[in-house]
């Protein structure tokens, strides 16, 4: 969906298609006609943005063989549909019983995931719309934090230095590191030590609002120090995490969170930090918590817990200063891992969720004057 910034940009703002598995491209030919398309009706808009997320076998078919992606550019076309940004954090097997940890792998040390990124980067070339201004892709922050030494930051660092030279022979799509709980780059303070050492003409930050709100950083603070930096923001992704001001008391109604396929790390106000949902709630710490759970952006989750929508509404007023950010992603993938009584029932009720979380966003810039 393209909104007009009052500045004169185009706002892409797109929902993210990791909410779908797909481990094939007809997978993800079929994900077009089952959700794309009617959550493109249900909004109204002549044409709407995926945030596409490609698995890597589906990558690597894509970049090998141009007359797929041109089909692939057709299809999406022929139903009004475009793509400026891809998804590149997760690997493959984003649907599986169990992802955990394995989301994060491989990891900045490993050459699978520059090839990956490489792939994905081949792809979103023919893909772009030709009125497109760029083109982004996210991916993760270097890695998961245990284990991590200066040994595998140097490795990183030379292969994100492999992927700028890359990026700069055709200058057209640009990759951003994307901070999250747990990993090696979880706070805006790192992201800027480790981007201090790349090509930032080419790789820049991908800001998640939850993520964001789980560091309990301010939307305000992080830009400011970023602009500073003369770091880009290439993409934010508008999403919103779970919070609770008595996790001792409510333990009951946060445990229904603690699911077994994402990680869904912790943090208290005061800077107790936990891997995931079930140790926090072992530990007695008091609150308030944020908890790494992507929430549904139009619906609170029933109280006494709230989601952090209010980090994402001033997230959002900051990145539609100038400079913009022009690349908005709305992801939210947990929606068959919520409460039960909150899931979707069916296919159209997911078409219908995911398109009021886009509404919702819509009528959030609509009051920042764009339009």
């Amino acid at each position: 969906m393209r909104l007009h910034h009052p500045g004169g940009r185009t706002i892409h703002l797109a929902y993210c298609t990791n909410v779908h598995p797909a481990e094939d491209l007809p997978g993800v030919l079929a994900q077009l006609d089952r959700f794309a398309l009617p959550v493109r009706e249900r909004l109204g808009a002549a044409r709407l943005g995926l945030g596409l997320w490609l698995a890597a076998p589906v990558a690597a078919a894509l970049a090998g063989d141009r007359g797929l992606r041109t089909r692939l550019r057709g299809e999406l076309t022929a139903r009004g549909l475009e793509v400026v940004t891809l998804n590149g954090f997760p690997y493959r097997a984003f649907h599986a019983p169990v992802v955990k940890r394995r989301v994060y792998r491989p990891d900045w040390t490993s050459r699978s995931r520059l090839e990956y990124t490489l792939d994905l980067t081949a792809v979103l070339r023919d893909l772009l719309p030709d009125d497109a201004e760029r083109g982004s892709i996210s991916t993760l922050p270097f890695g998961w934090r245990v284990g991590w030494g200066t040994r595998h930051t140097e490795r990183a660092r030379t292969l994100l230095g492999e992927l700028a030279a890359a990026l700069r022979r055709d200058g057209r799509v640009r990759v951003a590191l994307e901070p999250e709980p747990g990993c090696v780059v979880e706070t805006s303070d790192q992201l800027l030590d480790e981007l201090a050492a790349v090509d930032t003409e080419q790789i820049g930050a991908c800001l998640d609002l939850a993520h964001l709100a789980c560091a309990w950083e301010d939307p305000a603070a992080v830009v400011d120090r970023l602009d500073a930096a003369g770091v880009p923001i290439v993409k934010a992704q508008v999403s919103a995490a779970l919070e609770v001001s008595d996790p001792v008391n409510d333990a009951a109604a946060l445990a229904d969170y603690a699911e077994p396929r994402f990680l869904h790390q912790t943090r208290s106000a005061g800077g107790r930090y936990f891997d995931d949902l079930p140790e926090a709630l072992s530990s007695g710490a008091p609150g308030p918590w944020r908890v790494h759970f992507h929430v549904p952006l139009h619906a609170d989750p029933l109280p006494p817990l709230r989601s952090t929508t209010e980090t994402l509404r001033r997230g959002l007023s900051v990145l539609m200063g100038e400079p913009s950010c022009d690349h908005l992603e709305v992801e939210t993938y947990t929606w068959n891992a919520l409460p039960e009584p909150q899931r979707p029932r069916d296919e159209a009720g997911l078409v219908t969720g995911i398109a009021a979380e886009v509404d919702y966003v819509r009528a959030q810039l609509h009051t920042l004057g764009v339009s």
